[in-house]
């Protein structure tokens, strides 16, 4: 059953800690929980409940709080309950109203709150921060028009009532690692025969017979032999796999000739293992036919028999052609990130690009004046699209140089423009060089799905703690200023709001 404790929560003054002391207004954690809104937050995470009978549920506040907190500080499941037991200002941020030393609830719970919270939820988490980003710009223009006599009429107006196209949309595509050792036909092989070994051991185990003959200890030595050497031979490397090949299919021999007298056993597998046995023996297939083909791919090739649905994905990068993870597909306004696509399978992100404009609108209530991406995306049809709109893009033109060519002004201008969309690669190397966003650690496809999606969502609240500041600091210097103007003369007064203007629009 679902449990939230709506935001009503006391002040840090009313904090109750063990020690003689108060916690400090100006704490990173203090400031991040005022500016969630754990009420909206805690309706799209009531959305996975669907039933209200049984016992309740960890509270709604502690649970997303929780998971902000481990991707912010880049903690295991363990590490980061260890982390909030010890800390009172993370516990006042998961709505605590006195410190606690105990655990707020088992690491294991982890897992479980990554399958049921997806990348559509945290999706709708992200569309709620930039809604309040974009609120608070809106609220921040509207009071410094309301402060010029000049243009008070003009202060009450809707911000989105203006359909014309605004804003920048940047896009690009990214692989979200995740963490496997980087995939050989033996090292495959040997994983393979491993567990293909285990679960032969639990059936005779079970029926009480003796194992089967499996050579492990003549296979093992082989495989160390050849894996360890620094140089291995292509001939080397095709006679270790006819090895490793040979004794998986002898231990897949014997466990099918089991399993066809004693069908029975497949139940004593709990789901694990029947996903290990179903992912070996296609493993087995794919390697076969590689090996007697003599080819090197295979389609839906598996690379982690413990993460079959990860792919290799080509990617022609410098240093690392192949790169072996989750695709995603990202757009950027004003530094705020959505995942539009996510997909263990390579796409072409191109064919994307409608939507995500309309996902831009959709939230927005109209479309960008400027879609900054590489050329993958802009192909005719996207073109078309783009130009049906009016919006402009920094695709290159296609066909013949114009005859006309383009002034200093306009050249540095599409220079900058093209230039700002290393923006979302900035934002990309910010979420994997920090936050882990190139070594995902979850094995299931839900909750690796849910792991890049809370990358992201923290990737955004710390942006609006960033954006909050700096507003706060434009308004505190715009008061003053103002008060300042105040006590001069009409004449001398313009100069000084002309003087504001440009000092604002520095920020």
């Amino acid at each position: 059953m679902f449990n939230y404790t709506p935001e009503n929560q006391l002040s840090i003054f009313d904090f109750k800690t063990d020690f003689e002391s108060k916690l400090d207004p100006n704490n990173r954690w203090v400031k991040m929980a005022k500016i969630l809104d754990w009420d909206k937050f805690a309706s799209i995470y009531a959305m996975n409940f669907g039933s209200s009978i049984g016992a309740k549920s960890i509270n709604a506040r502690v649970v997303i709080g929780a998971l902000i907190i481990k991707h912010i500080e880049a903690k295991d499941d363990r590490g980061t309950i260890a982390i909030i037991q010890e800390n009172p200002y993370m516990q006042f941020f998961l709505g605590f109203d006195h410190f606690s030393s105990e655990p707020i609830f088992d690491a294991s719970l982890f897992v479980h709150i990554r399958k049921r919270l997806g990348n559509d939820s945290f999706d709708k988490m992200n569309q709620t921060i930039i809604s309040k980003a974009l609120n608070l710009e809106a609220t921040q223009e509207d009071s410094s028009i309301k402060s010029d006599d000049e243009e008070t009429k003009n202060g009450n107006q809707n911000p989105n009532s203006n359909t014309k196209n605004k804003g920048k949309l940047q896009m690009d595509a990214t692989i979200a690692d995740a963490h496997i050792k980087f995939p050989t036909d033996l090292s495959l092989l040997n994983d393979s025969r491993v567990k293909s070994e285990e679960l032969l051991d639990l059936f005779c185990k079970k029926l009480k017979i003796k194992v089967p003959r499996t050579y492990r200890r003549e296979a093992r030595k082989n495989w160390l032999n050849l894996s360890k050497k620094k140089r291995k031979g292509v001939k080397e490397i095709q006679k270790g796999v006819k090895k490793q090949l040979s004794y998986l299919k002898r231990n897949l021999k014997n466990m099918d000739e089991i399993l066809d007298k004693h069908p029975e056993l497949l139940k004593i597998l709990d789901n694990t293992q029947y996903k290990y046995l179903l992912v070996i023996h296609e493993l087995y297939r794919q390697q076969q036919e590689m090996f007697q083909e003599k080819k090197h791919s295979v389609s839906n090739r598996i690379v982690s028999i413990h993460q079959p649905h990860i792919r290799p994905m080509v990617r022609g990068k410098a240093g690392r052609n192949v790169e072996f993870g989750t695709k995603i597909n990202v757009s950027l306004q004003q530094g705020y990130a959505r995942i539009d696509q996510l997909d263990f399978e390579a796409f072409n992100e191109g064919i994307f690009l409608k939507e995500q404009v309309e996902n831009f609108k959709k939230l927005n209530g109209h479309y960008p004046e400027l879609v900054q991406t590489d050329d993958i995306y802009m192909n005719r049809e996207n073109r078309d699209y783009l130009k049906e709109r009016n919006i402009r893009h920094t695709g290159k033109p296609l066909g013949r140089k114009p005859k006309v060519s383009l002034n200093r002004y306009q050249k540095e201008k599409l220079k900058k423009e093209r230039g700002e969309r290393n923006h979302i690669e900035g934002k990309f190397g910010q979420g994997k060089s920090k936050y882990k966003l190139n070594k995902i650690m979850a094995r299931l496809s839900d909750t690796t799905e849910s792991w890049i999606g809370a990358i992201i969502f923290v990737l955004n609240i710390l942006k609006l703690s960033k954006d909050v500041f700096w507003l706060n600091f434009k308004w505190l210097m715009s008061s003053i200023i103002h008060q300042f103007e105040s006590k001069l003369s009409c004449p001398i007064q313009n100069n000084f709001q002309r003087a504001r203007l440009d000092f604002q629009n520095q920020f």
